[in-house]
């Protein structure tokens, strides 16, 4: 009988501890703080709805993190087809951006995200936002704050999350025999466009704080091209984490669990 009682116990205990370390993310962010401002997402290099499409899905139906409120589509000469999908839901709300031309450099996709900006703070009275960027979007998200600073017409960046981006540019030379545009003509190591923002350095706010974020797995931004961001940002603006994974590949940052988690905790803090 005594033996009885102590299988009956052990299984108890590990039923508890099993329970406690499976708890669903959802559960363990309700302890952390919400997001307090409008948060705007932008697609990388040949990027589409997809590419934030399943994190923005999974932060509002999965995680219970908030909602996507609005979908900006921005048309080659700039035109906005805006969706409003809130519905007069007070959750933090999450904005989706996508680029027809998927391809343009720099700066015309910085000046298109401004014009989204713009029409944010003009339309919905929105006077400050995060930006989290994907690889080239992380780029444009960087751009955007050096060169779009009129509070008058701009929202403010709050903060910046960077995933996989190229702040270095990309080091492989096959990637540039099959890719051939002008965002390419940026994404070279040493071109002016990066150039740009490593000499606008003193554009930053001091009261940004931005995150950088990584993966050992990713051929395209290597970790070496996305801790290039030190040259930009002040190291006490900013936090940097390369996940040590080699499956963890540049197009799946933006479909990992982990990322999500570091995405939300850091704009939640």
């Amino acid at each position: 009988m005594k033996k009885q009682h102590i299988i009956i116990a052990a299984a108890l205990f590990s039923f508890f501890i099993i329970t406690f370390l499976m708890t669903d993310v959802r559960k363990s962010a309700e302890s952390e703080n919400k997001i307090k401002y409008p948060t705007v997402f932008v697609h990388g290099y040949k990027g589409t709805v997809n590419s934030f499409g399943n994190m923005l899905d999974r932060y509002e139906h999965k995680y219970g993190w908030g909602n996507k409120a609005i979908v900006y589509h921005v048309s080659s000469s700039g035109h906005l087809n805006v969706r409003n999908l809130s519905k007069g839901k007070n959750e933090p709300a999450f904005v989706q951006v996508i680029f027809e031309n998927n391809r343009a450099s720099i700066a015309d996709t910085s000046k298109w995200l401004a014009k989204v900006l713009a029409h944010m703070k003009r339309v919905y009275r929105i006077d400050s936002v995060n930006l989290v960027g994907h690889s080239m979007g992380g780029l444009v998200s960087m751009k955007y704050v050096q060169a779009y600073q009129d509070t008058a017409e701009y929202p403010r960046v709050h903060k910046l999350v960077t995933i996989g981006s190229p702040f270095d540019g990309i080091y492989s030379k096959e990637y540039f025999q099959i890719n051939r545009d002008p965002a390419t003509v940026d994404l070279k190591p040493d071109s002016g466009a990066l150039k740009l923002l490593q000499a606008n350095k003193e554009a930053i706010p001091d009261s940004l704080q931005v995150l950088s974020i990584g993966s050992t797995g990713d051929i395209v931004a290597l970790p070496e091209s996305v801790h290039a961001i030190r040259k930009i940002v002040s190291e006490d603006q900013l936090t940097e984490k390369i996940i040590e994974n080699k499956s963890l590949g540049h197009s799946g940052l933006h479909e990992s669990a982990t990322v999500d988690i570091l995405v939300y905790s850091f704009l939640g803090s």
